[in-house]
């Protein structure tokens, strides 16, 4: 296992070219139409639930709790939707881990396939890389980001290399050290991005994948004002711009991408409705699947902010804040049509779906709401 800190010495790795071949091969499933899919919610908890999604209705139908495995909180699949990975978020001094299954993609089921450290406390993302070769985790109690090699049977590899960070930011309570909240992957699957909301920066790494090793790339990583706290971010289609929401400010933050590491802010504006004065934490960011709509979840009032993203500049304007009924809308993520928007409320333990107009981007309930143990993710699948 590998152990970096940043900052290091740059090591200079790069996608070999038959993992590009594999990847290129691979079915966008995710691009096709299914008149039905199976939906997994990734939660609080003792393991991942799932439900029958049809988008005609839309209608769910529950297949109760599929995979044990305790505070599932973040979950993702891989390319081929043949098995799913799952943090394992536990914390206080325990190392957390990471969870692979195998998806039985005509009941449902998930059968285990193994699992492993995340070499740190509280996991609260992973991504894989485009390949699905290299599984990546960010560590959020301790700030780490661990990467792994995954198997042609999907099982998770022993670790490849650990990356610390050291530092703080202003607010003393929140940021008193590192606390790595997510992992994006670059389009050309050379780099992974980690906002860190301990350190107000978005931290950067180059990737292997042959060797399922993380490497400071140079610069380390880009600014966030202090006190922000960036929590996870989304890039525009073409990689020219990144959007970020921060959680102990409630602002958006825009950026020009003019290379992996010279990122320039060009704008920064509220996820909330105005005259809103209480608590809030903003908690996920979406982009639609044309690129003309972002969208920003406040756990406080209880919204989903909208913005329309301006096609020349990359920057936004509010067009809309959603109400969803609750306070402490966390997840939310589009379902593969790209017509409804579901929202998990970890503190009302329940989920609602949002019908998206694809015109606009504006959101309207569907009047649609499933009980579950506070939920956090949502990923699809499509059904045999």
């Amino acid at each position: 296992m590998q152990i970096v800190k940043m900052p290091s010495i740059l090591c200079q790795c790069a996608l070999t070219l038959a993992a590009a071949l594999t990847f290129m091969s691979q079915p966008n499933l995710a691009a096709q139409q299914h008149s039905e899919y199976l939906l997994y919610v990734g939660v609080y908890g003792a393991g991942i639930y799932a439900y029958r999604f049809h988008p005609a209705g839309p209608k769910l139908d529950e297949l109760g709790l599929v995979g044990k495995v305790t505070n599932p909180s973040f979950v993702i699949t891989d390319g081929n939707y043949r098995f799913l990975y799952a943090v394992s978020e536990l914390e206080g001094k325990e190392t957390g881990g990471a969870a692979s299954f195998a998806i039985n993609r005509a009941n449902g089921s998930l059968q285990p396939v193994n699992n492993v450290s995340s070499g740190g406390v509280a996991p609260c993302h992973l991504a894989l890389d485009h390949t699905g070769r290299m599984l990546i985790v960010a560590n959020y109690g301790t700030g780490g980001v661990s990467s792994f090699p995954i198997g042609n049977d999907g099982r998770i590899g022993d670790m490849g290399a650990l990356v610390t960070a050291q530092g703080s930011s202003l607010n003393r309570e929140r940021q008193e050290g590192p606390h790595a909240h997510e992992v994006v992957i670059s389009a050309d699957n050379h780099f992974a991005y980690v906002p860190d909301l301990g350190l107000d920066q978005i931290r950067i790494y180059r990737l292997d994948v042959g060797q399922a090793k993380l490497t400071p790339s140079e610069p380390p990583f880009v600014k966030e004002q202090a006190g922000f706290g960036p929590r996870h971010m989304v890039l525009s289609r073409g990689g020219k711009y990144a959007y970020v929401v921060n959680e102990l400010k409630s602002f958006m933050t825009v950026f020009r991408v003019n290379g992996p590491g010279n990122w320039q802010p060009i704008q920064a504006l509220s996820t909330l409705p105005e005259n809103f004065h209480g608590d809030n934490a903003p908690a996920e960011i979406l982009m639609d699947r044309t690129g003309k709509f972002v969208y920003a979840s406040n756990r406080g009032p209880g919204t989903i902010a909208v913005f329309a993203v301006d096609q020349h500049d990359g920057t936004l304007r509010q067009t809309q804040i959603a109400e969803t009924g609750d306070t402490f809308p966390r997840g939310v993520e589009f379902d593969p049509t790209g017509r409804y928007l579901f929202a998990g409320d970890q503190k009302a333990n329940q989920f609602v779906i949002f019908r998206v107009n694809p015109n606009n981007g504006q959101l309207t309930l569907t009047g649609e709401s499933y009980k579950v143990p506070s939920p956090v993710s949502f990923v699809f699948v499509p059904v045999n």
